[in-house]
């Protein structure tokens, strides 16, 4: 224990030793750097200068000197150094005796840089001496991905554990090739997806993008650009500036991205991956330009999407203001506490200029801050300390406590373990291995890295505000998860901050609205596009749709430029139509007179007119009509397969059985007014009524039969352009034309027949009526066949129906209703006397023009008288209807005249006067 003594009093000494400073290269360049004594290194990359001086051309090796101080970046310096203080005093390492040191050296910005203090580190663990220093276990940095990554190929090397705190290039999370590289942050997958998302979000698809040469840079731009392909955003253009803030071509390349910014009016939104000195230069330079051509300042606006390199930047150059500009959304990593960190700073303000002799980094600090030489010390600290409190970012801040505090969480889970405060017994892959098996905490929560050696914690969205002339970049206004790619908002005062934002629009082509879609042009963006019109029967139902969708034709429709399908109507000769009712309503009132008609001829079937419209015939007429009637009426409604085959038979039969009966009629007339004695013979044998209305009827039923049984009509559904057609297809048209053929001829039959005996006597004269009405019924289906062959749609029912229609009225006002007016109103006509005064006055004037008192003795008198005679055999009162004339001579007859026959030129005629 005596022994131990003198190196504890040792380590108390270089630990309240802190800081060393200046080290002199072979060059006789003063490279900074800060150093603190402990049980464990950790080493530092930074960088706090902006670039270095390349003015010299000599092709020796030599170390270049650091350029353009940044006095923000001294704060993430600080806060290493003051997370390493704290965790020294926390009990995760005060109960085990051990320390954490330092050993922090600037990069610069510069690669080159860089890879000179990873040297430097690499080789403290490789003297044999004792004055060598401690290795380095650890390396927090470096901030630009392009030095991680260079740096990372030489720690891995001896597995020296490398931890950035703002390094996001996507290929250090490929563990084959970094297998000892971490990092407290998100890689730029996340980063480049949440931006995608968010133009998304507000409809932003016509973007432009603008980034550095290199790793980071041009990892950020692939991955941006394949995020945003997926979300259907296009880019725009694309430009790449120098990596170098001191590059002779900065520059020429500031003006030509300014310039293609001018050219793209329509690219409102402008994603950056560039460096803060970048976008500073760039904003000056859209001014000027837009100054030049003598446009208004308002046509530079652009909404600027900032990644975390230059999001907390917080500055710009000249009189610009975010007025000029437009609107700043930035992407940050998770902030922290910085209660601590304020705390250290306090003490460092309290210590006074005796912090800056320790420290080269705050001594060049104090030196930029004091350049007149005028200011007092106490004065100088305080002025630094506020400066460093403005750059003091919660993010930055946070991600170097994490890894710090992950460091020492892995050396006090070795120590637990073993003695370590002998040199060399702990190697840097050890703490590796201890990095990748445990969690760390950091005030109370519980970190750990994943699979590819990041912590995937999310961002902060950020938007620039401009309060009381200073410019505030860490207003919070919503928060990015990884896990569901979503955002939330922090409250509803930053929704409404963002809603102004809907306002902006960013497209190369206006959204096409439901019932468009995009068509675009050969060789053109998918985001430069027409809107076209939906054909028919096809939609969309969405903005900005590729392609029009189909609708299902066999049950939807749609017009063009359709946002929707519409099912189709499904249409019939529906009872509710109003044609249908009228139609219906004849119908009934055709059935209703029938019925009154046959009930009329039966109450007055003894009667001269029933006897001479035919007795038993006109019964069977009347009946044929009202099944007609009834056949029409089958014609309105949804159609049914039974309906279908019962309206085309039904009709066929009835209207076959009616005409069938006039026709039997019409031969009576035909065989009264045949004066060949033998013919009319051979007429009268072959003359039975039943017979011939039995055959008639027959052949029409034997038609529909074979009509039904081979082809018979059903009910179908046509698939019109709108609508669906229920309606009956009639099976065979070859059976339905027979059919009504076959009707047709009989018609003309008796249309012949009636016209012949046309002249009859007019009260009693059936063949004038006959005639007309079999006219009418030719006349109208004729008219049908056209028109029935060229119309289609629901109303197409109604055309035959209403021919039917015509049909029976024809029949039934011919036939029927002249008859009816005798029997109701002119019943002194209805009598056997008034029959016979008809007859007489009728063969009166039937005789030549020479005046004679009686029958005349020559053969054509004799002729006209036998016809007169069977005129009145065929429309007596007491004849049968259904028998044929008879021809007699005046021989015992009464109510005739007697005619006597002798070779003189005069003869005596004396008529009969009893009846």
């Amino acid at each position: 224990m005596a022994g131990d003594a003198p190196l504890t009093c040792l380590y108390i000494t270089l630990f309240l030793f802190v800081l060393e400073i200046g080290h002199v290269t072979a060059d006789g360049i003063e490279v900074e750097r800060a150093r603190a004594p402990g049980d464990f290194i950790i080493g530092g990359i930074f960088p706090l200068h902006d670039d270095v001086d390349r003015k010299n051309t000599s092709f020796a090796p030599h170390v270049q000197p650091c350029i353009r101080f940044e006095a923000r970046r001294l704060v993430k310096i600080l806060g290493m150094i003051n997370a390493i203080e704290t965790v020294n005093r926390s009990p995760l390492l005060a109960d085990l005796n051990i320390t954490l040191g330092y050993h922090i050296l600037d990069s610069c910005a510069d690669v080159g840089m860089a890879l000179r203090a990873t040297a430097e580190f690499m080789q403290q663990g490789d003297c044999i001496t004792s004055t060598c220093a401690q290795p380095v276990m650890a390396v927090i940095g470096a901030s630009h991905s392009e030095t991680s990554i260079a740096m990372a190929r030489h720690l891995t090397l001896k597995m020296i554990p490398q931890i950035s705190y703002s390094s996001t290039a996507v290929i250090l999370s490929d563990k084959n090739r970094f297998p000892a590289f971490m990092r407290t942050i998100p890689n730029d997958e996340h980063q480049t997806t949440a931006m995608a998302t968010l133009l998304s979000t507000f409809d932003w698809n016509w973007v432009g993008v603008i980034t550095t040469d290199g790793n980071y840079g041009l990892s950020a731009l692939d991955h941006f650009v394949s995020q945003a392909s997926l979300r259907g955003i296009c880019v725009a253009f694309k430009k790449v500036l120098p990596q170098s803030v001191t590059s002779q071509d900065i520059p020429s390349a500031i003006r030509d991205t300014a310039e293609t910014i001018f050219k793209n009016p329509k690219v409102k939104v402008i994603v950056s991956f560039a460096k803060p000195a970048h976008m500073m230069d760039l904003f000056l330079e859209l001014r000027d330009q837009m100054l030049r051509d003598g446009q208004s300042l308002e046509l530079m606006k652009r909404v600027w999407v900032a990644s975390d390199s230059w999001s907390t930047s917080g500055t710009l150059k000249g009189d610009l203001t975010l007025h000029d500009i437009g609107d700043i959304m930035g992407f940050t990593f998770k902030s922290g506490d910085l209660t601590s960190f304020h705390e250290y700073l306090g003490r460092l303000e309290a210590t006074g200029p005796e912090s800056a002799r320790n420290n080269s980094f705050i001594q060049e600090f104090f030196t930029t801050l004091n350049s007149s030489k005028d200011s007092e010390d106490t004065e100088l600290v305080s002025k630094a300390v506020t400066e460093l409190k403005e750059h003091a970012y919660a993010d930055t801040i946070f991600s170097v406590e994490m890894a710090v505090s992950a460091i020492a969480q892995a050396v006090a889970t070795i120590c637990r373990e073993r003695e370590c405060k002998t040199a060399g017994s702990v190697q840097p892959w050890e703490v590796l291995k201890a990095l990748w098996m445990q969690e760390f905490k950091l005030r109370g929560k519980s970190y750990k890295f994943d699979s590819r050696g990041d912590l995937n914690l999310g961002y902060d969205v950020t938007m620039w505000r401009l309060e009381g002339g200073v410019i505030d970049v860490h207003d919070v206004v919503a928060e990015y998860h990884p896990l569901n790619n979503s955002f939330t908002h922090t409250s509803s005062n930053t929704a409404q901050h963002l809603f102004h934002l809907k306002n902006i629009t960013s497209r190369c082509s206006n959204s096409c609205v439901p019932g468009e879609f995009k068509k675009t042009a050969e060789g053109q963006h998918t985001c430069c596009y027409e809107c076209i019109n939906c054909t028919e029967n096809y939609y969309s139902n969405s903005t900005d749709m590729d392609q029009c969708l189909s609708c299902d034709v066999d049950t939807e429709w749609s017009p063009q430029g359709s946002s929707s399908c519409y099912p189709k109507e499904l249409q019939f000769f529906s009872w509710l139509d109003g044609f249908a009712i009228i139609l219906l309503t004849f119908s009934v009132l055709g059935i209703l007179f029938t019925l009154l008609v046959s009930a009329l001829f039966l109450h007055q079937r003894e009667t001269p007119v029933v006897k001479a419209a035919g007795g038993p015939l006109s019964q069977a007429i009347l009946f044929s009509l009202v099944i007609s009637y009834v056949s029409a009426m089958l014609f309105v409604g949804q159609p049914t397969g039974f309906q279908c085959k019962a309206r085309q038979v039904l009709f066929g039969i009835s209207f076959t059985l009616c005409v069938s009966c006039i026709l039997v009629k019409t031969l009576q007339i035909l065989l009264a007014f045949q004066f060949n004695p033998e013919l009319q013979q051979v007429l009268k044998r072959l003359y039975q009524p039943y017979v011939v209305v039995s055959i008639c009827v027959a052949l029409q039923v034997a038609t529909c039969t074979c009509w039904l049984v081979l082809k018979s009509p059903f009910n179908t559904t046509r698939k019109l352009p709108t609508s669906l057609l229920e309606d009956c297809d009639e099976g065979s048209y070859v059976a339905f034309g027979v059919m009504l053929g076959y009707i047709a001829v009989l018609a003309f039959v008796c249309f012949i027949c009636a016209f012949k005996g046309r002249k009859l006597p007019q009260h009693y004269n059936e063949a004038k009526f006959i005639t007309f009405s079999m006219l009418l019924y030719l006349i109208s289906w004729l008219l049908f066949v056209p028109i029935y062959v060229t119309t289609t749609g629901p109303y197409l029912p109604a055309v035959e129906m209403v021919v039917i229609l015509i049909s029976n009225y024809g029949i039934l006002s011919c036939h029927f209703f002249p008859k009816c007016y005798v029997i109701l109103f002119k019943k002194e006509q209805n009598t056997k006397s008034a029959f016979r005064k008809n007859l007489y006055e009728f063969s009166s004037r039937s005789k030549d023009s020479e005046s004679v008192s009686g029958c005349s003795v020559s053969e054509k008198q004799s002729s006209g008288f036998h016809s007169v005679i069977s005129v009145s055999s065929l429309s007596s009162p007491t004849a049968d209807p259904l028998k044929p004339a008879e021809v007699t001579d005046c021989k015992n007859e009464t109510s005739c005249t007697r005619l006597h026959r002798g070779l003189s030129t005069r003869k005596s005629l004396r008529r009969c006067t009893s009846i």
